[in-house]
């Protein structure tokens, strides 16, 4: 093959050199042409090199990814509706190496706070271990894992967002044993005061974080995890375990997560999250044309005692105490999810409605009320 190209190349230049011979010289713009030729044409083994080396820049190169969530909310109860930013997110991640990699994460508009959310980088010397340092979200929940782009629901869990809601910073190692049901252990020690304060931030506890996910029989993954925080003089160790069901249309989960508060400071609290989602998928999904791709059914019930967040304060005789800074509740969430994307979780139309129940003398958050959700989720 290589013969025949140069051959082909030489007698193209031999016959337009003879034309040139009987007629004029050859231009500048057609000797051009001719090199063009040729250089597309490289000889065997070069043209795998440039492949190569074009593999080899989109392992390094960065990769910038985003979620936006912009969503309406009417309470029914007070009759008033809103227009919320909830998220925009945006990330930078890559390699450094073959076996060194990072991430960043920013939230624009989490809340309407501006948060660094991720920062930090990971070391993979071997295929099935991996070490992180930096800020992260802790190893700990199922829920609480998840990113805004991959919820369920426009509205987080219980368990996800009051409860066992945790970033920190750290270092982690974890390991995969593979096989027919593999097992991942993570686990790692951290600050246990949270995203804030860092810079003058010191602690003689030993905080800590430790997730096992296997990955069982019959379309089953469980979940077991521990994790020890003291964000204002007050140890508080939770334990959590959640199983799920997954198959290409059903997802069904349950998670269940215990808080114990040290020397006797809060009530222990108890949380639970049960849902269940079927995916009925069009048969326009390849069709590029239509507008949806799929609809989910979806169905949750979560629970929470009363909460306090694990920061103390002062009780207006002098003593720092914890309050209640969540009010128990029970859940109950309906909806629908419209995909506009072949993959799910990519570009989404959720549609949700919340009913609350709370005790009767029970002081319920202005956000945290009977509403109807309308969200439009957009990931790249």
């Amino acid at each position: 093959m290589k013969k025949t190209m140069i051959a082909c190349a030489a007698l193209l230049l031999m016959a337009v050199h003879g034309m040139a011979q009987t007629e004029k010289p050859l231009t500048d713009e057609e000797i051009a042409a001719v090199r063009a030729w040729m250089a597309s044409h490289p000889e065997d083994g070069s043209q795998k090199k440039i492949q190569e080396g074009t593999k080899e820049d989109n392992f390094y190169a960065p990769h910038v990814h985003g979620t936006i969530r912009g969503k309406w909310e009417y309470q029914t109860e007070e009759n008033e509706h809103r227009f919320e930013v909830r998220n925009a997110r945006v990330s930078l991640d890559g390699n450094v190496t073959r076996h060194v990699s990072y991430k960043a994460e920013i939230d624009l508009s989490e809340e309407g706070e501006i948060k660094m959310l991720d920062a930090y980088t990971r070391i993979k010397p071997m295929k099935n271990f991996q070490f992180t340092i930096g800020q992260m979200r802790v190893p700990f929940t199922i829920d609480a894992h998840r990113s805004p782009a991959e919820q369920y629901f426009a509205n987080r869990s219980f368990i996800a967002k009051q409860v066992g809601n945790v970033r920190d910073v750290g270092a982690t190692v974890g390991y995969t044993f593979q096989g027919k049901y593999p097992l991942t252990i993570e686990g790692g020690l951290f600050n246990g005061s949270g995203l804030t304060g860092q810079k003058d931030f010191w602690t003689k506890s030993v905080n800590y974080s430790a997730k096992a996910t296997w990955k069982m029989p019959a379309h089953f993954t469980l979940e077991g995890s521990v994790q020890k925080i003291e964000p204002d003089k007050i140890a508080i160790l939770m334990s959590d375990v959640g199983l799920y069901y997954e198959t290409n249309n059903f997802h069904i989960e349950g998670e269940y997560l215990y808080k114990h508060y040290d020397k006797n400071a809060f009530h222990g609290v108890n949380a639970f999250d049960f849902f269940a989602n079927y995916d009925q998928w069009f048969h326009s999904r390849e069709d590029d044309r239509k507008l949806f791709k799929k609809i989910s059914y979806l169905l949750r019930c979560d629970y929470m005692d009363d909460h306090s967040n694990g920061t103390r304060v002062d009780d207006g005789n002098g003593n720092m105490v914890l309050t209640v800074n969540d009010a128990k509740r029970t859940r109950l969430t309906g909806g629908i999810t419209l995909s506009f994307a072949k993959k799910g979780f990519n570009a989404d139309l959720r549609i949700n409605y919340e009913k609350y129940f709370y005790d009767k003398d029970a002081v319920a958050k202005t956000s945290e009320r009977d509403k109807f959700v309308i969200e439009f989720m957009t990931h790249f």
